[in-house]
């Protein structure tokens, strides 16, 4: 089998490429990314010669590079890539909608032009907005957007579900909750904190750190994204959920306990705009059709992760830097990596 994986060089595509060629090391896996602040070559550098692995440098609007990816013969799509950061989405809602929803309905139509077997859309639990104090959402429930980034992410599930209707195209939807693991770059809560705390700088925290947030590890989300490639149903959603309702307050208490670092690093910081109170994802439906779960217990996660950035400070300080993104806009420029 022969995927390609957009958005590869980011966080959760770059462990799920390193995961999958592990798991599946017969498949072939084709990256392409455009290599923006958040794609980073190094997160896939031990696997960069892999007789299996082929990078392209690229952007997914580009519909003619799209259809010569596909063209070689492509047996199923995960969609990664896309803008992420909700604070990013605010200041400049244009790019999400360019990336998020337009470059996702590039590669509906090439999707649809070579016949691929299988389309995975890697969205998100902000599509369906704010919960309250009770209850979670599932695949039935309404898409209530609050950001530019979440409304981007719904219009492009909902592209896919109109090309499910109107084509039959063969996509599965997944809504995944907030990833944490390694590789993830410093600007999401998780990182950022264990990253300051390290060159003892403040944690910046919105409001009063109470918004509710559930947690998952992005090796379990993984393994889900590998079910829903060989056994998920074609035009259906499946929630994951790593089952861990945490308020960024207890996160942050978290790392600093871990850390022994002491509380007065927190800086409670002015709040965004629309920031949703609390998420929740009934993921009932992928453990029941599919026997997924999650395996990673959420403090023993967080702990694990706190040491992989204490052990690999080389790698996020020239995240902090700067310093790889401009090695990789100077030397893979117009230009493929690692053709084959």
């Amino acid at each position: 089998m022969k995927i390609l994986v957009t958005g590869g060089a980011g966080f959760i595509g770059s462990n799920f490429i390193r995961y999958f060629l592990q798991k599946h090391p017969q498949y072939h896996i084709v990256n392409l990314d455009k290599l923006t602040y958040a794609g980073n070559l190094d997160n896939l550098s031990e696997i960069e010669d892999h007789s299996h692995y082929r990078f392209v440098k690229g952007d997914i609007c580009d519909m003619d590079l799209v259809d010569s990816l596909l063209k070689e013969g492509v047996d199923a799509i995960l969609h990664f890539a896309a803008e992420s950061h909700v604070d990013r989405s605010i200041y400049d809602p244009g790019i999400f909608v360019r990336t998020n929803v337009m470059g996702t309905q590039v590669l509906l139509e090439s999707t649809r032009k070579f016949k691929i077997g299988r389309f995975i859309q890697v969205s998100t639990d902000e599509v369906y907005g704010s919960w309250g104090k009770e209850g979670s959402a599932d695949e039935t429930s309404p898409l209530l957007p609050n950001s530019p980034y979440a409304a981007s992410k719904a219009s492009a599930d909902l592209l896919i579900r109109s090309y499910f209707e109107t084509y039959g195209l063969p996509a599965i939807i997944c809504r995944c909750t907030n990833n944490y693991g390694p590789y993830q770059f410093p600007e999401k809560l998780i990182p950022l904190f264990i990253t300051n705390a390290l060159l003892d700088q403040s944690l910046p925290l919105y409001g009063d750190g109470l918004y509710v947030r559930d947690w998952i590890h992005v090796e379990d989300h993984c393994r889900a994204l590998d079910l829903l490639l060989h056994r998920g149903k074609v035009g259906e959603i499946y929630n994951i959920s790593g089952g861990n309702e945490t308020t960024n307050l207890q996160i942050t208490d978290l790392i600093l306990r871990k850390m022994e670092k002491l509380k007065s690093l927190v800086k409670h910081v002015e709040d965004r705009p629309a920031h949703d109170r609390r998420y929740s994802l009934d993921c009932s439906k992928i453990k029941t059709e599919l026997g997924w779960k999650p395996e990673i217990p959420f403090e023993e996660g967080i702990f694990g992760i706190v040491e992989w950035y204490s052990s690999n400070q080389s790698w996020w300080q020239k995240v902090k830097s700067g310093e790889y993104l401009e090695y990789y806009q100077k030397h893979y420029l117009h230009r493929e990596a690692h053709p084959r």
